[in-house]
């Protein structure tokens, strides 16, 4: 396969961008997006050129770390998959594919297409834990909790905190990252103790972050590749309402 390539390079946070015209002849179609960028890296010092830079690491969907806008999508076209996760195959030969990193003030650009998204790392330093102590293991375990909560718990654990929510909101928003966070404590009685100061510091940190508003259209859920679900925003809203409440007694 032969793809051709729009990619965004910038030397550094304040130095100016623009998009760069790239060919690469020799695409396997069981390559993944990243080793198709890989191959071009190894074309471009072979002749002294300044490599792409990318975040990259477990290749596996897991850490979160392979965000980029690729044709107008987070990680590409295909539902509910991280870019390590994008094979070539859902490209046509010859295709131009546009390649650039998340727009929003929250995440600015280190270089290229990396970006700092230590926001997300503040947000969960803020309350986004368990300071309790819940004794050893056996103890722990002894708390009972029901399958359902368990599940609801689990499923807003899967998320990796990969910003594609953010990149796809038009306002930039975190909510489905906060709310996600939040949800997978709240729902577990090992989390209640301190539900209330979890919601108002998590939220504080969010907004002190410069994300913006949550707009209601879903695209967050839509563009996520774990599939978090928007019923999450909706708790995490409840969580702080009830916790605002509360701390104005």
């Amino acid at each position: 396969m032969k793809i051709n390539l729009k990619v965004w390079r910038q030397k550094n946070s304040s130095a100016a961008g623009k998009f760069v015209d790239y060919s690469v002849d020799t695409v396997n179609p069981d390559m993944s997006f990243l080793e198709m960028i890989d191959v071009l890296n190894e074309q471009l010092i072979a002749k002294g050129d300044d490599p792409i830079a990318f975040d990259h690491d477990c290749r596996e969907g897991i850490c979160g770390m392979c965000s980029m806008y690729i044709n107008g999508r987070a990680h590409g076209p295909k539902h509910a998959t991280t870019t390590c996760q994008l094979y070539m195959r859902m490209f046509k030969d010859g295709e131009t594919i546009v390649v650039e990193p998340w727009r929003a003030a929250a995440f600015p650009i280190i270089k290229d297409l990396v970006t700092d998204r230590t926001a997300f790392d503040r947000i969960i330093a803020a309350g986004g834990y368990i300071g309790v102590n819940t004794g050893q293991a056996q103890d722990a375990n002894s708390l009972p909790v029901e399958k359902e909560l368990t599940e609801k718990s689990m499923d807003a654990a899967a998320c990796i905190g990969c910003g594609a929510c953010v990149a796809a909101c038009k306002n930039a928003s975190a909510m489905l990252f906060v709310s996600a966070k939040v949800s997978h404590l709240a729902l577990l009685p090992q989390g209640h103790p301190e539900r209330s100061r979890r919601a108002l510091a998590m939220v504080a940190q969010m907004d002190a972050e410069g994300f913006g508003s949550c707009t209601n259209t879903g695209a967050c859920e839509a563009e996520c590749p774990k599939e978090i679900s928007l019923s999450n925003i909706a708790r995490l809203n409840r969580e702080y309402l009830s916790a605002a409440v509360a701390d104005e007694k």
